[in-house]
């Protein structure tokens, strides 16, 4: 029996972000779909597509044109505001990120932090802001946008340098908590300038990662600041942490957001014990292994993986790498309908 649509992408991808029936679990990265053949095929490289808000947006539209998936992501990065800030910046070429050169901070503490006058009028604030207003133009109310505003803690890395930062969080945790309440004020701003300009939904990546912190840290520096962000921001919230967060994803599961993009480290049936339907989960189909490295069938395997445990919308685990095969990305989606079509009542 042919799968029978009933929904556009956008009731799809915002019914899934409330807790409401879908016809299908929806496929939606809410970190980053672009590659290099996606650029090749809309002549929109980076890093020109980080920083014009044309070549963002005709990169962002192919995660739905080309690929299929159900929503569109224009903020490529996680820099944009680090470099509006005054961050010194390393933009790469098309076949690499741009990076936040971390031996350079810009504040010695919290007490420094402040936003610079014409932040949001900043090129690399407008190239998303723009864009997402282009693309809302363009695809209305049938294709959720999806912006992204970073977090305090991932702010921190960037406007501190990982290391001082780090050392700050043991040395002196009332300085930590000054430094996110002070940075949250930019996530705040950044985050609501892309729903005024039409966003559906925003990502939160905040890296308060197992690989870097532990599970004790959320609840501690960050439970209570997410909280407040559903408050603050007016649209769904999709928190986006790397690394296994097993052992804080109970805390994480009290915070309120909408969902939570977590990483193939995590078993998904794990997760979604963990979570409990306290909220969505978001993931979490391998990166460098599987996306990068292998073909059709193993990214198949690691979706029915996610569909079989009750996974709320399929994507990759995070922004995929830049090489990453076409055939691997269209396998995606193909695989999410023919798993539905096998469970149809």
């Amino acid at each position: 029996m042919a799968l029978v649509e009933t929904m556009t992408p956008r009731e799809r991808v915002m019914n899934a972000l409330a807790g409401k029936p879908v016809d299908r679990t929806p496929v939606a990265n809410p970190t980053n779909l672009a590659t290099v053949e996606l650029m090749d095929l809309v002549d929109a490289p980076f890093p020109a597509a980080c920083r014009d808000p044309e070549l963002n947006a005709r990169l962002a539209a192919t995660g739905y044109t080309e690929l299929g998936f159900d929503s569109i992501t224009p903020y490529f990065t996680i820099v944009q505001e680090s470099s509006a800030l005054g961050c010194e910046m390393q933009w790469e070429q098309k076949d690499n990120w741009p990076t936040v050169r971390m031996t350079k901070p810009i504040w010695e503490g919290p007490s420094e932090v402040e936003v610079p006058p014409g932040f949001l009028e900043h090129p690399d604030c407008l190239a998303v802001t723009r864009s997402i207003s282009l693309l809302k133009e363009e695809f209305g109310d049938h294709v959720p946008i999806i912006g992204k505003t970073m977090g305090p803690w991932t702010l921190a890395y960037h406007v501190f340098g990982v290391e001082r930062f780090l050392l700050m969080s043991i040395d002196d945790p009332d300085l930590t908590m000054e430094a996110m309440h002070k940075l949250k004020e930019i996530s705040v701003l950044f985050g609501q300038a892309q729903i005024d300009a039409g966003a559906d939904a925003l990502t939160f990546p905040d890296h308060a990662t197992g690989d870097l912190v532990s599970g004790a840290y959320y609840s501690k520096f960050l439970l209570e600041i997410h909280q407040e962000m559903v408050e603050r921001l007016d649209a769904p919230l999709i928190l986006h942490i790397c690394g296994n967060t097993l052992d804080r994803m109970d805390a994480i599961a009290q915070n309120n957001m909408a969902m939570f993009h977590f990483d193939s480290k995590n078993d998904p049936q794990a997760a979604m014990d963990i979570v409990d339907g306290r909220m969505g989960l978001v993931g979490n189909i391998n990166n460098p292994e599987t996306l990068y490295a292998r073909g059709p069938a193993e990214v198949r395997q690691e979706v029915y993986r996610c569909m079989d445990a009750g996974v709320n919308m399929i994507a990759p685990e995070c922004a995929i790498p830049l090489a990453t095969r076409l055939e691997n990305l269209l396998e995606i989606p193909q695989a999410v309908k023919d798993w539905t079509t096998e469970h149809q009542d």
